[in-house]
């Protein structure tokens, strides 16, 4: 009889999105800070999974959620701006970004 693999899941940890996320450097100085960049991070990663592609999809989207984003992130400026998003992703490392995933 043909013995079956270990399911996948056991080897995975049930780290959250938000986890991950607070993982990645910051790149900005301190006092340019108005958001906390996990917040930046989640938002964006959500407006990519429902579909939206730029800046302003981000901010729009963040405005659409804010209730539910209130749950479990800071949010002490309200949703950042498209331009605060544009400004963020310009700083990143990619490596740092892709890192907190495969990490």
């Amino acid at each position: 009889m043909q013995k079956h693999p270990e399911p996948f899941t056991n080897k995975l940890t049930t780290k959250s999105l938000v986890a991950h996320l607070a993982e990645v450097p910051d790149p900005r100085i301190n006092r340019n800070k108005d958001h906390d960049l996990v917040d930046i991070l989640v938002i964006a990663v959500c407006t990519l999974l429902c579909a939206g592609e730029t800046f302003n999809d981000m901010e729009d989207f963040g405005k659409a959620k804010h209730e539910w984003f209130k749950t479990f992130l800071k949010l002490r400026n309200g949703i950042p701006s498209h331009d605060t998003f544009n400004r963020v992703f310009a700083a990143l490392k990619p490596a740092h970004f892709l890192e907190c995933f495969l990490g």
